[in-house]
């Protein structure tokens, strides 16, 4: 099958995996259409060339006109996490849309679904299977990938996996974590759903995917745990009932009630039994510790590349504790500036070394102490050039990882700290003068990080107050320093 001139639809667009198809199908040029019951929430954040129409697949009706002209469709609902009986729900929306692609003269579905065998499924990944039949059913051929655990920011298994290990100082493991699974990298997943456009089959066919390791469950939790650098022991614990796991589970800040409902299904194995897809796909898929690494890595340059003046409400500003993103703790500040951008820069530019904190330096001093008591480097790197920055330069115990001249400044923190923080300069506006921010990103190692940032908040946050107006006074005066107090 050639690549489609066709438009493909996409359902689940607003979701974490059809996020990130959408995404990926842009970047490779095709025609999307993307079905979504709120069609507001996904123009405001695509490109112009994606369409985007309103509809339920849950209301047969609403599908004709999405469907016109499609000959693929990518099926990416799931009502597990929703009000109602999920099963039910998925039962009926899989009749709607398998009718109304019939009807619509679709050639192919392709749909995600979950991996296991066996008549013992658990309730979630039973309906996933079902889905599978009853839009095969349908009459129109199905490209059925069916995965285990997906490696990825946003999957609801991998959350699961984050806020046990970041939340708790030892994690209870009941027996079911012993449970085998063949965890696959969200990237992976990804190039299987769009080698589906162009895969040769004229049947329905089911293709069981995963990546390169079979490893338990409490193996996924211990290798988060080492690549974030945090003791978890998980305790084996043969008590801990289904029902009682469920309830705990809700409590997760995030993806909580979805954990809760897929807890049952960690009884079943979840493994790649065939061959079909490395037979038909080049793709081979990344390890266990390769797709988490690949996570973290992804989260870090995303943050990295964040524009705060965009990305955060006003509200947001002036929180006590700053918010949250994801595992993240943001605070952030702005400034008024009758200087340029340039000249605003310039003393941005020059902090630290000779320079100083601008105004802030019996901390950063009292700081350096703490941090060469703890065998880090404190403040005797200085800088290497007392006016201009680079990416990969020291400035005392920060490092600078990005550098956009008159626009952007981000240092990361490299003092021991529970922890990883990131320190940014943004400025903006024209010769009249304009404005500065100043954020702080700081990624918690665990609780014992969470608690250093919320017992500091209120320091940290006069701290870099004060460097914020000093940095206003050198602007001001047209030169990248300030007298000190």
């Amino acid at each position: 099958m050639t690549q489609p001139q066709n438009p493909v639809l996409l359902t689940g667009a607003t979701g974490y995996i059809g996020g990130r198809l959408l995404e990926r199908l842009e970047a490779a040029g095709h025609r999307v259409r993307c079905l979504t019951r709120r069609p507001e929430t996904l123009t405001a954040r695509t490109h112009a060339r994606i369409e985007v129409v309103a509809g339920d697949v849950l209301e047969r009706d609403s599908l004709s006109a999405a469907m016109r002209d499609v000959r693929i469709a990518y099926y990416m609902v799931h009502s597990m996490g929703g009000s109602g009986d999920f099963v039910q729900l998925d039962r009926q929306a899989a009749l709607n849309f398998g009718h109304a692609a019939r009807e619509a003269g679709v050639r192919r579905i392709v749909y995600l679904g979950g991996l296991g065998t066996g008549d013992e499924l658990s309730p979630h990944l039973a309906s996933r299977q079902e889905v599978g039949r009853i839009l095969r059913d349908s009459g129109v051929t199905v490209v059925e990938f069916r995965a285990s655990i997906v490696i990825g920011a946003g999957s609801a298994s991998f959350e699961t996996v984050r806020g046990l290990v970041e939340g708790l100082p030892a994690i209870p493991a009941p027996r079911s974590l012993e449970t085998a699974a063949q965890p696959i990298a969200l990237e992976d997943a990804i190039e299987y759903l769009v080698g589906a456009l162009s895969l040769e089959t004229e049947e329905s066919v089911i293709l069981e995917i995963g990546g390169q390791d079979r490893v338990s469950y409490s193996a996924v939790i211990r290798e988060y745990a080492r690549q974030r650098r945090l003791r978890r022991p998980v305790i084996p614990l043969s008590s801990i009932s289904t029902r009682l796991a469920r309830r705990f589970l809700r409590l997760l800040p995030r993806h909580g009630a979805v954990a809760a409902a897929m807890v049952d299904s960690v009884r079943n194995d979840t493994v790649v039994n065939t061959s079909a897809a490395a037979e038909a796909f080049a793709l081979r898929p990344r390890g266990l510790a390769a797709a988490i690494e690949l996570v973290l890595a992804d989260e870090d340059r995303r943050f990295a590349d964040t524009r705060w003046f965009d990305a955060l409400a006003p509200g947001a500003i002036a929180r006590w504790g700053g918010v949250s993103h994801g595992r993240r703790r943001v605070s952030s500040q702005t400034m008024p500036v009758s200087a340029s951008p340039e000249e605003s820069f310039a003393a941005i530019e020059s902090i630290g070394g000779g320079t100083g904190w601008y105004g802030t330096d019996w901390f950063w001093q009292l700081r350096g102490l703490l941090d060469r008591l703890r065998g880090g480097e404190g403040l005797r790197r200085g800088r290497r050039d007392p006016d201009n920055v680079r990416v990969g330069d020291a400035i005392d115990f920060w490092r600078v990882e990005r550098v956009e001249p008159g626009r952007r400044l981000l240092l990361r923190a490299e003092m021991k700290l529970p922890g990883r923080l990131w320190l940014q300069f943004e400025v903006k506006g024209d010769h009249n003068g304009g404005q500065v921010r100043q954020t702080t990103v700081f990624d918690p190692a665990g609780y014992l990080g969470l608690l250093y940032w919320y017992l500091l908040f209120g320091l940290h946050r006069r701290v870099f107050g004060a460097m914020l107006r000093g940095l206003n006074r050198a602007s001001a005066s047209g030169r990248a320093a300030v007298a000190r107090p």
